[in-house]
C-alpha cells in the first residue's frame, strides 16, 4: 500500500495540476504558477522517498554505522528536498519567482543555492566525522 502511495504522489500532481486549471491557466499570475510548479515537483520527490525508504539501503541496513550514514543521507536528502523543488519551479511554463508588481529578480536563487550549499557542506562535515569514527572502532 505505502508503494502505491509512493506512486500516487509522485504523478498524482502532475496528473491533477498539468492543464488549463492550474499550470496553462491564462488567469494566474507568474508567481502562482511558480508555487504552483514547486507543489507538483515537491511532490515528485516526496514520493520517490517513499519508496526509497521501503525498497533502498535503509530497509536493509543492519550495521549501526551503516544505520549513521544512511540516516544522514536521509536527513540530507530531506534538508535539500524543499529547496531542490522551489528551484525547478523556475522552470516551469510561465512561472516567475516574484510577481511583477513587487520587483525584478530571483531572489530564490540565492536563497536556495545558499541552503543547498549548506547542505552539501553538512553532510561532507558529518561524513569526515563517521570515517573518523569508524576508524576508531576498527
Amino acid at each position: 500500500m505505502l508503494g502505491l502511495v509512493g506512486l500516487a504522489t509522485s504523478t498524482g500532481c502532475y496528473i491533477a495540476d498539468w492543464n488549463e486549471t492550474h499550470i496553462y491557466n491564462p488567469n494566474w499570475a507568474p508567481h502562482a504558477k511558480f508555487h504552483n510548479g514547486q507543489t507538483m515537483s515537491m511532490g515528485l520527490l516526496l514520493g520517490l522517498t517513499t519508496l526509497y525508504y521501503l525498497y533502498g539501503p535503509p530497509a536493509s541496513s543492519s550495521l549501526p554505522l551503516a544505520q549513521q550514514r544512511s540516516a544522514l543521507w536521509t536527513a540530507a536528502w530531506v534538508a535539500s528536498l524543499y529547496w531542490t523543488t522551489q528551484f525547478s519551479a523556475l522552470f516551469y511554463p510561465g512561472s516567475l519567482a516574484v510577481d511583477p508588481e513587487f520587483g525584478e529578480g530571483q531572489p530564490q536563487v540565492y536563497l536556495v543555492s545558499g541552503f543547498l550549499s549548506m547542505t552539501v557542506v553538512g553532510i561532507w562535515l558529518e561524513m569526515k566525522r563517521l570515517k573518523n569514527v569508524a576508524k576508531r572502532v576498527d
